[in-house]
């Protein structure tokens, strides 16, 4: 009788475990707040048209990226992105920074994962 309640013991200890490493691991592929994700879908929409299956593609490819990309890289990126639009010597740091470069490498290479598996 002692070896079953060991064992139970066991059981509910990995189970518990197991549990933690889901609901963290969850956490990580969430960690876009819902406004970031809105506006992801937004400009998906504009940009594939606005309809029904549109939304469920374009829902699709955010949660893909966000799973691929960690939400501080995907901002790095969008700010990339933005700032090398600016005329001059600002935008032009932008543009020609290896680290600017690599999030948004990062970012395109998780937005054609998205493209495969979403569209």
């Amino acid at each position: 009788m002692m070896l079953v309640g060991s064992v139970r013991r066991i059981v509910a200890a990995l189970i518990a475990l197991m549990t933690m490493a889901v609901t963290t691991h969850a956490q990580d592929i969430n960690d876009y707040p819902t406004s970031a994700r809105v506006e992801y879908v937004f400009g998906c929409l504009k940009a594939n048209g606005e309809t029904r299956q549109a939304i469920e593609q374009c829902s699709c490819s955010i949660d893909v990226v966000a799973s691929l990309v960690p939400f501080a890289r995907y901002v790095t990126a969008e700010t990339v992105l933005s700032m090398s639009q600016v005329r001059g010597n600002l935008g032009g740091q932008f543009r020609t920074s290896e680290q600017a470069a690599s999030a948004l490498n990062e970012l395109r290479r998780a937005q054609a994962e998205a493209e495969v598996r979403c569209f």
